[in-house]
């Protein structure tokens, strides 16, 4: 026992050494290719596909966006719209009693006629923000807030876009601006008067000084290796944006709507009203894939100035998760572990199909497990993750179906040669002697020359028959020499065809037979295989050709093929006498050791049944096969 222990783990130390060295290496590769930025693309897409697949979240009630789109813009007459229309708007917002306004407009220069009413409500409002750009543009400009709002009432509306493919997955919170002064977004602005009155003031952060903080919430700052990220600028104070899931994450009222009071009071007071352009003409739009409201990937700049502040004030208020990641250390512990679980299925000695199917499910659990841990605020790198598990995992199974056809074939050649030379021995010597037999029979007319050409078909037949199987592996059910059934029909007619074909033959016990009871019914055979249908169809052919050989003066016979309770049966009973010593083609004084009983036996053992040899009542013999109908076992 202790020496089979010991040889076992030496086993299975070979297997684990063969498959360790090019699983670290798979495992190395990925890591590398996600050091240096290769797998960057695909992880972002993961986490875009990740957060837009998320359930829809309800409306925040908090936020309002006052839209102005393209019908407003046709109905003004022009755009930008005129600073007398804008002051009237402003106006008409302030009567509602808001917390706060952000107004998502470029206004550095005056837009006539008007722009006294408009200089006149930026002094009267001290809860308005207006927007400006703090970062220059490629081309080098920018655009400020108009005069006459103080700093505190001034933020930037700067977006963020990843440089690989220009989507927006980040917030710029805070950064100085080309006179080094430290300015806030406009989320920030607008977070802050809202949050004042919960008596939340912003903050530095308490696990980074350099972070923000509003009470408990503190918004992970972005680094240059965050997630995915492979050096990317992290100038300023980042965050990860967290976008509100849904197709309808605020309440949008147009600008018509608004001048016509054609709104209920209580939607806008206490509330952060977000002023911005939402028409397709004026293209102030950003690309995102994770939010399922954007359009062919656009979605308007107000929109996502909403979806950060919402962020902010949701984290702060009902601890809404923002979106963390593990250090590097941990990542990448996490990607080597999923490599290694690859390993262990790659050296899993079990059935190649088993194995894809346990990395299928492992597969599909990595992915679910990230996505859930996403919905509480973890990003992890799951694209790595996979990669390595299917490489690590999938590789081994995709060599082994190789090595597997490459040996089927092989064993299919050398079934073929061995074919061919025991027939060759069999015409050089038997089939020779048999043909001298044949020609001595013929000149001297005897009786049995029609039995001795029997044979000599029978014979050939045989040799044809084992070349057919060797070359049509797979296709067709060979039986016997003269039938060849397709294996796809279903088990009771292909009995049923064996029954008639064998039947047929010419053989003395079927001769006297008057009577013929055939029950062939629909039996289980989802478990069972080519091999395992073909033993059943020769069972049955074995059984009715010892009737004809074996028994005599038969009158009746009854051949039954069905279920009876949860046992499968085949049965062939006759009222002959016989030679028990013949039935089941046992030569004398081997009555126990026959080939057919042999094989009968071995036939019920494989489906984990039973095979009997019986008396009928009152005369002749029963040969019975049973099995259950829903277990079966296998060599």
């Amino acid at each position: 026992m202790k020496l089979n222990f010991w040889k076992t783990i030496k086993s299975e130390a070979s297997v684990w050494r063969v498959g360790l060295i090019p699983g670290l290496a798979v495992t190395t590769t990925v890591v590398l290719a996600r050091l240096t930025g290769l797998l960057q693309v695909w992880e972002l897409q993961a986490f875009d596909t990740f957060l837009r697949l998320r359930p829809p979240e309800p409306i925040d009630e908090r936020i309002v966006i006052i839209s102005i789109d393209d019908q407003d813009i046709q109905q003004v007459g022009r755009y930008p719209i005129p600073d007398r229309d804008l002051a009237a708007l402003v106006k008409k917002i302030q009567t509602y009693q808001p917390v706060a306004i952000g107004l998502d407009l470029v206004r550095d220069v005056p837009y006539e006629p008007g722009h006294a009413d408009l200089v006149a409500v930026y002094r009267s409002s001290k809860n308005l923000i207006g927007v400006e750009q703090s970062v220059p543009s490629e081309e080098g400009t920018t655009f400020k807030a108009p005069p006459e709002l103080p700093a505190e009432q001034v933020g930037f509306a700067d977006v963020v876009v990843d440089p690989i493919d220009y989507r927006q997955r980040r917030i710029l919170l805070g950064t100085p601006n080309a006179q080094n002064e430290f300015r806030f977004s406009l989320a920030i602005r607008l977070a802050e008067r809202y949050l004042a009155r919960k008596h939340l003031p912003l903050d530095n952060g308490i696990d980074d000084l350099q972070a923000m903080r509003f009470g408990i919430a503190e918004l992970p700052r972005f680094q240059p290796n965050t997630g995915s990220y492979v050096g990317e600028d992290a100038g300023g104070v980042q965050t990860l944006l967290n976008v509100r899931s849904g197709l309808h994450p605020f309440r949008i009222l147009s600008f018509r709507q608004m001048m016509a009071g054609r709104i209920d009071p209580d939607w806008i007071r206490d509330r952060i009203v977000l002023v911005g352009v939402r028409a397709r003409s004026a293209k102030d739009e950003v690309t995102s894939d994770a939010t399922p409201t954007a359009r062919a990937g656009l979605v308007y700049g107000v929109d996502m100035h909403a979806h950060a502040t919402s962020q902010i004030v949701s984290a702060a208020l009902d601890g809404r998760p923002l979106i963390q990641v593990w250090s590097d250390g941990w990542e990448y512990l996490w990607i080597i572990g999923w490599g290694l679980i690859g390993i262990s299925l790659g050296a899993w000695r079990r059935s190649v199909w088993k194995s894809l199917g346990l990395l299928i499910l492992i597969s599909a659990g990595l992915m679910a497990g990230c996505y859930l841990l996403l919905l509480a605020g973890w990003w992890v790198p799951v694209v790595p993750a996979l990669l390595v598990l299917l490489l690590n995992g999938a590789g081994p199974a995709a060599i082994a179906i190789y090595h597997y056809e490459q040996d089927l074939r092989n064993r299919l050649k050398e079934r073929q040669l061995v074919i061919e030379r025991t027939f060759n021995t069999i015409h050089n010597g038997p089939l020779q002697t048999l043909a001298g037999m044949l020609k001595d029979a013929e000149i001297k007319d005897l009786p049995n020359l029609m039995d001795l050409h029997h044979l000599n078909q029978e014979l050939r037949a045989v040799y044809e028959m084992m070349r057919q199987e060797g070359i049509n592996q797979g296709n067709r059910l060979h039986v016997n020499a003269t039938l060849h059934v397709d294996f796809q029909a279903p088990l009771h007619e292909i009995l049923h065809e064996v029954y008639r074909n064998t039947m047929e033959r010419d053989f003395p016990g079927f001769k006297t037979i008057k009577f013929t009871v055939v029950k062939f019914e629909p039996l289980n055979t989802r478990r069972l295989n080519l091999e395992q249908k073909q033993r059943l169809c020769q069972f049955l052919e074995e059984a009715l050709c010892n009737v004809g050989r074996h028994a005599s003066n038969v009158t009746r016979l009854n051949v039954i093929c069905t279920q009876e309770g949860k046992q499968q049966v085949i049965r062939v009973a006759d009222n002959g006498s016989s030679n028990p010593q013949l039935i089941f083609n046992q030569p004398p004084g081997k009555a126990a050791s026959g080939f057919g009983t042999q094989q009968a036996k071995k036939l019920a053992k494989m489906l984990g049944g039973k095979f009997r040899r019986y008396p009928n009542d009152p005369q002749g013999t029963v040969c019975e096969l049973t099995w259950s109908a829903t277990r079966f076992w296998f060599w």
